[in-house]
């Protein structure tokens, strides 16, 4: 086994760090507490997406709904949380348990969660649509006092980042509920030997994913102050991106919590980057595969390079 093998989360801190260095060289006026909050403003979000994503490939499954779904939370904090709290608190409560009884249907009839989670997305996308056809609604003042705090020493961005990488890893890596949902994607069989049931196990991992998706629509909404049906489609892709990028494998329970939030920030950064270098904003979506491809090249490199030794 290589060393970036054992030291997974080595690869996406280095991607970080060197995409980081080059952005700083082209923008140094980047290198300061403002530029830093500019450059991860819409990280938290990502972020949070990518960790409801890397709650269904831990067991095995994909989640292509990840973004229509926060499409969704999106309008209901717009709207029904800004103007009706309690209403809208329910609506969410609602989201969370339906994901977890989608987890538990997969699971239970066999479905390919690729099919289902597909067709949910026209499912989240037609409710957005229906509870805000047009663009607008306005964010509850608590949500965007909360994710416009200014901490000392680093922005609001960088600091929820790290508090949602220490909770995650604590949850899934250091916790034994947490080992025993890798288990699912890792060797489900012998819990079900065990005595342990599989289907309660993927409706707990679909809930966690549907609870980060609720979280990550909030803060996209704290962050925009409005919403849009539309306006978090395009995290699905960079949902799966970052838990690849952080380290995370399709199949085997193999994830990491950090390595995932580390693989958005990379993402978000990515953006900002290309901006930088003046890319038609046509460029940088195959800009950004780009990236994600070199950093995948070098770890399946290195990865080979270990079982050869």
């Amino acid at each position: 086994m290589s060393f970036f093998s054992r030291h997974r989360i080595l690869l996406p801190v280095i991607s970080l760090a060197v995409l980081l260095a080059a952005t700083f060289y082209m923008q140094p006026r980047a290198m300061s507490y403002f530029g830093l909050n500019l450059l991860f403003n819409l990280a938290v979000p990502i972020a949070l997406a990518t960790i409801a994503q890397m709650m269904i490939i831990m067991v095995n499954d994909i989640d292509l709904s990840v973004g229509a779904f926060v499409s969704l939370v999106a309008c209901i904090t717009a709207t029904y949380l800004n103007d009706s709290p309690m209403i809208g608190i329910l609506m969410l409560v609602a989201l969370i348990v339906t994901y977890a009884a989608m987890g538990a249907v997969i699971d239970a009839l066999e479905l390919p969660a690729i099919v289902v989670t597909l067709g949910m997305s026209f499912v989240w996308g037609g409710l957005a649509l229906f509870i805000l056809p047009s663009p607008g609604g306005a964010s509850p003042g608590w949500l965007r006092t909360l994710m416009t705090v200014k901490p000392p020493f680093m922005p609001m961005a960088v600091v929820a980042s790290i508090l949602i990488a220490i909770v995650t890893h604590l949850l899934i890596i250091r916790s034994g509920f947490g080992t025993v949902l890798r288990g699912v994607g890792g060797n489900s069989r012998a819990l079900t030997r065990a005595g342990l049931s599989v289907t309660r196990l993927k409706a707990w991992a679909y809930g966690l994913a549907g609870l980060f998706g609720v979280l990550a629509g909030m803060a996209l909404v704290g962050l925009t102050t409005a919403a849009d049906a539309n306006i978090a489609l395009r995290y699905t892709l960079l949902s799966i991106a970052g838990v690849i990028l952080g380290g995370g494998e399709f199949t085997g329970g193999k994830v990491s919590p950090t390595g995932a939030v580390i693989g958005a920030l990379t993402l978000t950064l990515a953006a900002s980057f290309l901006s930088f270098l003046r890319l038609s904003p046509d460029w940088q979506i195959g800009s950004q595969g780009a990236i994600l491809i070199l950093v995948l090249t070098a770890r399946l490199i290195f990865s080979r390079k270990g079982a050869a030794t």
